[in-house]
């Protein structure tokens, strides 16, 4: 079990029996069921036409609940592992709605500690360990495995919607702004924090060569990359294609990120997520 804001295709969904319980977002007062009646490209759309900063909401307690009794019905145990509870509160409220359903003992929860296909590296990897046979502690065991080591480098480059959201303080924001300023973001430990600042494409560029870098240097321990972006296909594919070439065996996903990012990364922002097998 899951949340929407993971990066996961229709095809890994259906191939591992993941069920992925929605976030919802509102845009200009109107609620949507992220995943359900909102793709990802409608959300970029309609972000790009709203008046107000659309607004992301964890998953009701209720959807929580009736989703664990339906999954335990059988006897069966759940793994869910969610987004970093620094960027929300859905992986609390898994863990209430398991003790509400009276499963806290059949349900096992864990912070992924990051999102997009970080999480869905974790949620793979417990897919496919549970259809290999193996228990719960030996699946939880290979799951904080690649949160030890995993990585997030994402590059923002329009920090109108972090600010909006009150991200970023309004007199600094304006400053940012003002210089075009684009920013690191890193989230060790599941904390998200600015690693550098910079000006402009060029930075955006050096970015780029240090995780390539990173990923040449580590390239033998590296099997799979996540690419998302918010709306910039083209480049990100043309990245994909640096990684390839450092390394053909590395599996790269490229992928439009969930509104649940892209309403606080904005336009033009992406994100670089991998780990290193030990």
């Amino acid at each position: 079990m899951t949340d929407s804001s993971v990066q996961l295709t229709p095809e890994e969904i259906k191939k591992y029996d993941i069920t992925v319980v929605p976030l919802s977002i509102t845009i200009d007062g109107k609620t949507y069921i992220d995943g359900v009646d909102l793709t990802r490209s409608k959300f970029v759309e309609l972000m790009n036409e709203s008046e107000a900063l659309p607004k992301t909401s964890q998953p009701p307690i209720g959807r929580f609940v009736e989703t664990i009794k339906n999954l335990t019905a059988d006897g069966s145990k759940v793994i869910g592992i969610f987004l970093a509870k620094a960027l929300s509160g859905t992986v609390d409220a898994a863990r209430q709605a398991a003790e509400i359903a009276g499963k806290s003992d059949d349900v096992y929860i864990i912070d992924s500690e990051l999102t997009d296909r970080a999480e869905g590296f974790q949620v793979l990897k417990a897919a496919q360990d549970a259809q290999a046979g193996k228990n719960v502690d030996e699946i939880i065991e290979d799951v904080n495995k690649i949160i030890e080591t995993q990585k997030l480098r994402m590059m923002v480059v329009n920090l109108d919607n972090l600010i909006k959201g009150g991200r970023l303080g309004a007199l600094s924001g304006k400053i940012a702004t003002l210089l075009n300023i684009r920013i690191e973001l890193h989230m060790p430990k599941g904390n998200l924090e600015v690693a550098k600042k910079g000006r402009g494409k060029k930075f955006s560029r050096a970015f780029d060569e240090r995780v390539l870098a990173d990923i040449e240097a580590n390239k033998d321990k590296i099997k799979e990359v996540g690419i998302s972006y918010v709306d910039t296909p083209e480049s990100m594919n043309e990245l994909a294609e640096k990684i390839k070439s450092i390394n053909p065996e590395i599996n790269v996903l490229v992928r439009q990120t969930s509104p649940i990012i892209a309403t606080h990364a904005g336009n033009g922002a992406y994100a670089i997520l991998y780990y290193t097998e030990q």
